[in-house]
């Protein structure tokens, strides 16, 4: 398929932006680690692959504003569109030599997410969407599975490790779930969880604590195929509330009737 100006822009910055990884994690002995928190860490391969997409777009849509996992908020003159980025989405995994992990850009205009991309550097997979245009993959377009119920299920989620909250509930949750579901998934790279449910390889997908960054670009995606996408009050405010649930309709809903 022909693709659209935009998509051909994120398409080129992912793209060098991988580059850049896949050297770093062939290197990751070498690399130098700082610790922001528990079970999360920047490292040099992170901020080199954000700088790379900051002056890439920065260059290409001169004016956008940006929101950065690293960088953080980038005011620019044109307050009709922002990007959201996250350059390294599944650190820990690249940490631990694990090749599950993506870059994630989206675009914003006037609020409304109108453009997610999503690229494995190290397979090779780009997923991108752009709104009212279809979601493409891999393998050419893409639809959410049309699996409806939870017993013929794989779904994937995300856990609260370390010191982060919502344990508790995350537990009952899933053993709310588990013996009602043919499987349950656990990658640590929400932005490629998204593209996953956007394929039809997971048919639902629910995690809490995220930020923005970790899932401008695969909302794009998942509605792009047909899925739904909300919080767990089913509200379209996963961006402002960090929780995330999606499925086609009725994988989505079940999934709603089982979180608190």
């Amino acid at each position: 398929m022909s693709q659209s100006a935009i998509i051909n822009v994120m398409r080129a910055a992912v793209e060098k932006a991988g580059r850049a990884l896949r050297r770093d994690f062939g290197e990751i002995e070498h690399l130098q680690v700082s610790k922001k928190g528990q079970g999360d860490f920047v490292t040099n391969a992170d901020l080199r692959a954000e700088k790379i997409l900051f002056e890439e777009l920065s260059e290409a849509r001169p004016g956008y504003g940006f929101l950065l996992e690293e960088k953080g908020i980038v005011e620019g003159p044109d307050k009709t569109h922002r990007w959201i980025i996250d350059p390294l989405d599944g650190t820990t995994n690249f940490m631990h030599g694990i090749p599950h992990f993506a870059i994630s850009v989206a675009l914003e205009r006037d609020g409304t997410l109108v453009a997610g991309m999503v690229y494995n550097p190290v397979t090779d997979e780009l997923y991108f969407a752009e709104r009212g245009q279809g979601a493409f993959g891999p393998t050419g377009r893409l639809r959410v599975a049309a699996r409806t119920k939870l017993a013929d299920a794989v779904l994937a989620c995300g856990a609260p490790h370390g010191e982060r909250a919502g344990r508790p509930e995350f537990i009952g949750e899933v053993e709310s779930l588990l013996p009602d579901i043919a499987g349950l998934r656990r990658f640590g790279a929400a932005s490629l969880d998204l593209a996953y449910v956007a394929a039809g390889r997971f048919d639902g997908y629910w995690e809490r604590g995220l930020n923005a960054w970790d899932i401008a670009a695969g909302i794009v995606l998942v509605r792009e195929a047909g899925g739904l996408v909300s919080d767990e009050k089913n509200r379209n405010k996963s961006l402002e509330t960090g929780t995330i649930v999606v499925g086609n309709e009725a994988i989505h809903a079940a999934l709603l009737t089982r979180l608190p």
